[in-house]
């Protein structure tokens, strides 16, 4: 079969992109049966993901990746060329990684569609803050699950959601779940001060992080209040707050603002470090440097940092509102997002036990190993032939 891979979502840094590529990577490598064509927007390079399929390359005024933000959108005309492009009538698939990057298609061929979570239906106001985009999310979610052949979800959790939520039967809902990518694992011997200078990561204390956006759906505000309501009391006065993210040009709904005036409310400016975006090879030194990785989000599609974490032997504190603890177990603690005493007892209880850090640690390497995009990659590909002969 010939299938046609929406690939701008590729470049994208968030969750999503990191899906998309670790996925659609691992399948362009084991699928030998099958011809892919990718259709990008942008000349940036990825590795060697695209390095063996067929690229078509479709001139946009602004990159997908860019434009699906919280106050912006494709344009309709990069949409249509998109469409028009992506029309060829010799392919026998379309494939869409994200709804993010969706786009209408009139064409026989079969449409895949992956949809994370209802992330922006249950927390609209949360994540896309201007009515129009509202709306016009509405209105690409809508036809894109009209058009779709088969959904592809990245959890039963979400599978769950998204059926009750849209009224979907079960049968029309796939799972293909994700897992960390290998660069995330436990470093041989000490992590030292030097390493982590660079981004302000002071040496010697125990080290509480966040990495992901700032929206307000990222619940980051409750992580820095229950984190100051443990700083100014004197048994916790090594501990440092470390949020990892792009903050200064994030292209989609931020509270940074309210969360830098919440820090310095409460008096834990000096304990708290922004870094910005850090690339793998530095995130792997934190995390193995890490006390714990906290995760409050009030929903989660897959909680990807979760999961790097844990593979890197991190302590994991995460919200139950995800796919988390059907992936990863005991190995680590959740919480109710809506509860700030549950947060804040759930740092303590990391902070003041070896014994439970231990447990964390050795649960969430067991989790994680169980884990691998070649096996997403395999359900993937069942999936797609399956749809040969509807």
């Amino acid at each position: 079969m010939k299938i046609g891979v929406e690939a701008t979502c590729l470049f994208n840094k968030r969750g999503y992109g990191r899906y998309a590529r670790a996925l659609i990577g691992s399948t362009l490598h084991l699928d030998k049966e099958n011809e892919y064509i990718c259709y990008v927007d942008s000349l940036e390079k990825l590795d060697d993901i695209l390095d063996r399929v067929e690229i078509r390359y479709v001139a946009a005024s602004t990159p997908a990746a860019l434009a699906a933000s919280s106050t912006s959108r494709r344009s309709l005309g990069d949409m249509w060329k998109m469409s028009r492009a992506m029309s060829d009538s010799k392919l026998d698939i379309l494939l869409f990684p994200t709804v993010y990057t969706y786009v209408p298609v009139l064409s026989p061929a079969k449409k895949v569609v992956f949809i994370y979570d209802a992330i922006p239906e249950i927390y609209p106001e949360l994540t896309l803050p201007h009515k129009q985009a509202r709306l016009f999310w509405q209105i690409k979610s809508s036809m894109a699950r009209r058009q779709a052949d088969a959904i592809v979800t990245i959890s039963e959790y979400s599978k769950k959601i998204l059926a009750r939520k849209f009224n979907l039967s079960d049968r029309r809902i796939q799972v293909v779940d994700g897992a960390s990518d290998p660069i995330f694992r436990v470093l041989n011997g000490t992590i030292s001060g030097e390493q982590l200078k660079p981004y302000g990561i002071p040496a010697g204390g125990r080290l509480v992080i966040y990495l992901g956006g700032f929206g307000p759906h990222k619940n980051v505000m409750g992580l820095v209040r229950s984190f100051s309501l443990l700083a100014n009391t004197p048994e916790y006065q090594d501990i440092y707050l470390v949020l990892v993210g792009e903050y200064r040009n994030e292209i989609f709904h931020s509270q940074i603002t309210e969360i830098q005036q919440e820090i310095h409310r409460a008096g834990v400016t000096e304990r708290t470090v922004f870094t910005g975006y850090m690339p793998d090879d530095q995130v792997v030194v934190l995390m193995n440097a890490a006390t714990v990785l906290v995760l409050p989000s009030l929903m989660e599609g897959i909680g990807l940092p979760a999961l790097e974490a844990a593979a890197c032997g991190c302590p994991v504190i995460a919200t139950r509102e995800s796919p988390l603890p059907e992936m990863l177990g005991e190995g680590a603690i959740y919480i109710n997002p809506q509860d700030p005493d549950d947060l804040t007892s759930a740092l303590r209880r990391v902070l003041d036990s070896s014994e439970i850090r231990a447990t964390l640690r050795t649960k969430g390497l067991e989790a994680t190993r169980n884990l691998s995009w070649e096996r997403s990659a395999r359900n993937l590909i069942t999936i797609i032939s399956g749809l040969e002969s509807l």
